[in-house]
């Protein structure tokens, strides 16, 4: 996993753009980024992982890329994507894509699920943690946090890169393997909504 840690580089892209105020780091890996004299308000969406694999799965079959994934998608089934990307040693779009990207902001020798939780408290003292289906909830949890230092920030809803329907065949085999391989992102993503009750 250190190989994965990208906070330097996310780091220097902040001193690099002094003059930004938000920042969009979806393939962040690591401790959350120290800049001096800047404060760093995280917020972290988790979403069902099942949804989430399925919603994964329908983007890169429709992305006009030619990364590995969207080419998987693009030439098969939900279920071989799935299969494939399972057997990828070191591939998470799978499996507890959650657990890793929290776990790394704790590093240490404790189970990941332990850090991936420790790095939601991290997340929530700091910032945001909310869930895609509280989205409007989030939102709302988001201007509050900022409110003190934007007073006059406003939201428009817009919708983008929105999932219409799922093309992704439900079979009951599948998801059983789907559920086994993301027992601790289930977790994590019940966890989350709690908060929202």
């Amino acid at each position: 996993m250190a190989g994965d840690n990208n906070t330097s580089l996310v780091e220097e892209w902040i001193r690099g753009t002094p003059d930004a105020r938000a920042y969009s780091a979806h393939t962040m890996v690591g401790p959350l980024p120290q800049v001096g004299g800047v404060r760093i308000v995280p917020v972290m969406l988790l979403r069902d992982p099942i949804s989430r694999i399925k919603s994964a799965y329908n983007f890169e079959r429709n992305q006009l890329s030619e990364s590995w994934g969207a080419k998987l998608a693009k030439a098969g089934s939900f279920q071989n994507y799935v299969e494939t990307r399972l057997a990828q040693p070191g591939d998470r779009q799978c499996r507890n894509f959650h657990a890793h990207r929290l776990a790394s902001i704790v590093p240490g020798p404790e189970p990941e699920l332990h850090r991936a939780m420790t790095g939601l408290s991290v997340i929530a003292a700091q910032g945001v943690v909310g869930a895609v289906e509280k989205f409007d909830e989030t939102i709302a949890r988001l201007s509050a946090r900022l409110g003190p230092d934007f007073p006059t920030l406003t939201w428009d809803e817009t919708r983008k890169n929105v999932s219409k329907k799922n093309d992704a065949q439900d079979n009951l085999q599948l998801m059983q393997v789907l559920v086994d391989a993301n027992r601790a992102d289930l977790d994590l993503h019940s966890q989350v909504l709690k908060g929202f009750q």
